[in-house]
């Protein structure tokens, strides 16, 4: 199976062999394995790679996750590399850390 996802491309391949090395016995991942191949059937190897990719990055290591990616289009959206902002701006209503001192 590992070797299938790897001719898909090597984000398919990084996240069959991660289900599967997740599981405490390898045959538990095989389900979502053969269904990841299934999709293979069904979309592109293209949207398939690219949804690995973003299953990999919001760690949604599953079937259930792929088939989402893919079912909802979010495989053609790219992924953003900009990190959402930490602290939130200064404002008269929001207490500072002195307050509960």
């Amino acid at each position: 199976m590992i070797r299938w996802a790897e001719t898909v491309g090597p984000d398919t391949g990084k996240l069959v062999k991660t289900i599967l090395e997740r599981r405490p016995h390898p045959e538990q991942g095989y389900r979502s394995c053969l269904g990841i191949i299934r999709l293979g059937k069904a979309y592109s190897a293209e949207r398939v790679e690219a949804a690995a990719a973003r299953a990999l990055a919001c760690d949604g290591i599953s079937y259930k996750s792929m088939n989402s990616i893919l079912k909802n289009g979010l495989d053609q959206v790219p992924l953003s590399d900009e990190a959402p902002p930490e602290a939130l701006p200064a404002h008269r209503n929001v207490r500072g850390p002195g307050y509960f001192r």
